[in-house]
């Protein structure tokens, strides 16, 4: 198996008119893996992904798929990626199975085992007409005919937006089925954190079209960190301190965010000298709103509705 990555870019550069959506974007896939696509609503996601399929040209900047430039993917290498939208877009007059044999028509590695085991975990009956189907039906459709023709790479974009919870465990848990076989990598943007602590291997994260982390998940877990610490009267203004993303202060309390903690950043800290001090672990999505959020040093909200009182 090729040590190639499935995905790579260098210096991906799209305008529209004048706003940059995608700036000088530089990353690689590794095969193999579940790597999520991170970022706000309007961070350039989607385009990148449009950009790596060659629907959309870059007006700078390179992106290969599979080996291939994706400005010149061919009929039988698109064959071998599965790309998915949270469009779920499909033929409404069309039965369950009139959707499954229409597809499969397209790609000589169809399997209709596939097909047919992910239209049962989503408790469709082959008759069944699209345009009756609930929404999360029709994302288990659209997931089945994207995994029967049996991809290398199956690129996702946030396909899980809108669906009730049991749907989205049904799409995740088809998602970790696919990814027993070694071979088969997934690219995916989502705005389920959980879903992403789940299944993912890498992450990287685009903010406001700049590429600001690309790493192991649990790297960027383990990065930003939060320091809770306690003071006897008012806890005292902050110091410069190495990699602070955020503080919220209460009466005797300071909670203190940061990425990259390290001893100059105890150091800073332990000489506000707190009576007490912990680390708090953080999950993903707190590491990844504190890491996006604004920073700076806030109060919470109900704290200044009481003041205000």
């Amino acid at each position: 198996m090729s040590d190639q990555p499935v995905i790579r870019t260098r210096g991906l550069t799209r305008y529209f008119g004048a706003k940059c959506a995608v700036h000088d974007l530089s990353l690689e896939v590794p095969r193999g893996c579940v790597f999520a696509f991170l970022g706000r609503n309007g961070s350039g996601k989607s385009t990148t992904i449009r950009m790596l399929l060659g629907l959309l040209r870059p007006d700078r900047g390179e992106a290969s798929v599979l080996g291939t430039d994706s400005r010149q993917l061919p009929p039988e290498l698109r064959a071998r990626i599965g790309y998915l939208t949270e469009e779920h877009q499909l033929y409404g007059w069309m039965s369950v199975r009139e959707a499954g044999d229409f597809q499969s028509a397209f790609y000589p590695r169809w399997n209709e085992k596939i097909f047919r085991g992910v239209i049962g975990h989503f408790g469709l009956k082959p008759e069944a007409r699209v345009k009756h189907l609930s929404r999360g039906m029709r994302a288990g459709l659209c997931l089945a005919l994207t995994l029967a023709p049996d991809p290398e790479l199956l690129i996702l974009d946030d396909p899980a937006l809108g669906l009730d919870p049991v749907a989205r465990r049904s799409l995740v848990e088809s998602m970790i089925y696919l990814t027993r076989r070694s071979d088969r990598t997934i690219f995916f943007s989502s705005h389920h954190l959980s879903d992403v602590e789940r299944v993912a291997d890498y992450l990287a994260v685009l903010d406001y079209s700049v590429l600001r982390a690309c790493c192991p998940l649990e790297s960027f877990r383990t990065s930003v960190q939060e320091v809770q610490m306690r003071f006897a009267g008012v806890p005292p203004p902050l110091p410069t301190i190495p990699g602070f993303l955020q503080a919220f202060r209460t009466e005797h309390e300071l909670r203190v965010t940061c990425v990259h903690y390290n001893r100059e950043t105890e150091k800073a800290l332990r000489s506000l000298q707190p009576v007490a001090m912990e680390m708090v672990p953080l999950g993903l999505e707190e590491a990844f709103i504190s890491y996006l959020g604004e920073r700076g040093e806030k109060t919470f909200i109900l704290s200044d509705t009481e003041v205000a009182s």
